[in-house]
């Protein structure tokens, strides 16, 4: 499959060109979730068999970020609270994470850090999101947790470039945004690479340009254009950089008017995340 992505800069595209496939349980949690026929138990089935996704599932389900109200002990009782799409998400996360490895470096960022991003981002979603268009869950539910992915793979660029220090320094800075840094760096933004990375393991359409046009959902085509908005939101304010601040907060809540999205819904989710996370 040929990647969309035009004059990307070459150390990333020849990562990215180098991926190997996804896990085969993972190719087989994306065919049940695809099936229209398929049921929980299908996939409980499948996850049972993989004592990796298994943890992470079960640590998932017990961790604060989603308040549960009693301890989850069975995959069975995690996949019916969360839903077929969160836990595709949760799997597609873990083995995208093992494949490109976990160096933040360039970033400042710490493996245990961006995981948490990662389960945060997505529980803003089931918080926050399921409120105004459950429908739409089934690509943001995914996408939360997987589009912060790119900057794994623009982290090991400059670091093979010897820019990672440059960067770091830059990000710390706080003079300019994070995307215009990445740009200036390498020429593409976290949302791109993610996006080229899962044309390369061929993910759906629009999980792809959901991701793809978060830097910029106005420019999105309609059918993608809502999935695009919600991630920008969460994005800004669950960054990977300043966790729950002030700042982000403002800003995320002035995106959330500026996209026609009800304030008011997303303030209160996003307290209510904030609380649980213990911030």
């Amino acid at each position: 499959m040929l990647l969309k992505v035009f004059a990307m800069n070459e150390s990333i595209l020849a990562r990215i060109k180098t991926l190997p496939p996804l896990p085969e349980t993972v190719s087989k949690i994306q065919q049940i979730c695809a099936d229209p026929e398929s049921s929980i138990g299908d996939l409980v089935k499948i996850v049972e068999k993989d004592p990796m996704i298994t943890a992470n599932l079960l640590k998932a389900a017990n961790s604060p970020f989603y308040g549960f109200s009693r301890e989850i002990t069975t995959v069975s009782q995690a996949i019916s609270l969360f839903g077929m799409a969160t836990v595709k998400g949760l799997a597609l996360s873990g083995a995208v994470k093992e494949i490109l490895g976990m160096d933040l470096q360039a970033y400042g960022i710490t493996p245990n850090a961006f995981a948490d991003i990662s389960g945060l981002q997505n529980a803003l979603m089931q918080t926050w999101y399921v409120k105004i268009d459950r429908s739409k869950m089934d690509i943001l539910s995914v996408a939360s947790f997987l589009q912060e992915s790119g900057k794994i793979v623009i982290s090991q660029a400059l670091v093979k470039e010897g820019k990672a220090k440059e960067f770091k320094h830059e990000v710390e800075a706080k003079q300019k945004t994070l995307s215009d840094i990445e740009k200036e760096f390498v020429g593409e933004t976290t949302a791109s690479v993610t996006a080229a990375v899962f044309e390369h393991w061929r993910f759906e359409e629009h999980l792809i340009d959901a991701i793809r046009y978060s830097d910029d959902p106005m420019s999105a085509p309609e059918d993608v254009a809502a999935y695009a908005k919600a991630l920008a939101v969460a994005k800004i304010a669950l960054s990977p950089l300043d966790t729950f601040s002030e700042e982000h907060t403002k800003e995320a809540v002035s995106k959330a008017f500026t996209f026609g999205l009800d304030q008011a819904i997303f303030e209160e989710s996003l307290m209510t995340l904030k609380s649980r996370a213990g911030f």
